[in-house]
């Protein structure tokens, strides 16, 4: 066995990876000496206790998959600029194909995985400068995908806040009104889905169907809550 004096920070960046968190999570640039003086709490016992008494350590590895040549997906934060880049299309196809297949939830996190990509490069430039436009213009679409999974998972003010986010700069983006529409007519913000229905129309008249069914569903669910809300005052009122 050998004496690993760095270890403790090892393993916890390995357990944040399993988490799905940053594995650098909590620590700042500065040498591996100074990350152990710097953390009196490593957030796990076992591993403040083997940074506090450092001791041989053998490790056992345990084969849990084995995966066919090209089939490994590196995560996202473990990739070259060039890799993140090539890796977005294929994570989209793969949100997409799960979409399809009733799978909600697993779509999301693949477009969040794209989205993360994306927005990492995006940091890396001039707010503006075409290098970021171009970025941001692959983000979007992304970030309609992942709102409409959002929608699906009744997350509405999710979507609320990043549709918004997309008008800010594109204020000619139907999809984004109509998936905010959507959302404000979920909690219950009728005179904005309005507003937001009547910019779709404003925008694309083609989609006057689609819209006139979602205005002829929030106007039977604001009866039903009339309706409900007459009985429930009623009640209160009668005692």
């Amino acid at each position: 066995p050998q004496h690993v004096v760095l270890y403790p920070l090892v393993s916890k960046s390995l357990r944040n990876i399993a988490a799905g968190k940053d594995p650098l999570e909590g620590q700042r640039h500065c040498c591996s000496i100074a990350q152990l003086h710097e953390h009196y709490s490593l957030g796990y016992p076992d591993l403040d206790e083997l940074q506090k008494n450092p001791q041989p350590l053998i490790f056992d590895i345990e084969v849990l998959k084995v995966e066919a040549p090209g089939s490994y997906q590196q995560d996202p934060w473990a990739m070259t600029d060039e890799e993140k880049l090539q890796a977005v299309p294929l994570i989209h196809k793969e949100g997409n194909e799960l979409y399809r297949q009733g799978k909600v939830q697993e779509a999301a996190a693949k477009y969040y995985d794209a989205i993360a990509c994306l927005k990492n490069l995006q940091m890396k430039e001039q707010p503006g400068s075409p290098d970021w436009i171009e970025l941001d213009q692959k983000i979007t679409p992304l970030l309609l995908n992942y709102c409409q999974c959002k929608l699906q998972c009744e997350e509405y003010y999710e979507v609320l806040d990043h549709c918004s986010s997309i008008l800010n700069k594109y204020e000619d983006n139907v999809k984004a009104y109509f998936k905010r529409g959507k959302a404000h007519a979920a909690v219950w913000n009728v005179a904005e889905a309005q507003a937001d229905f009547a910019k779709v129309l404003a925008l694309d008249p083609s989609l006057r169907p689609v819209i006139s069914k979602e205005l002829r569903s929030l106007e039977a669910r604001l009866r039903e809550k009339d309706a409900e809300d007459k009985i429930r005052f009623k009640g209160i009122f009668s005692q």
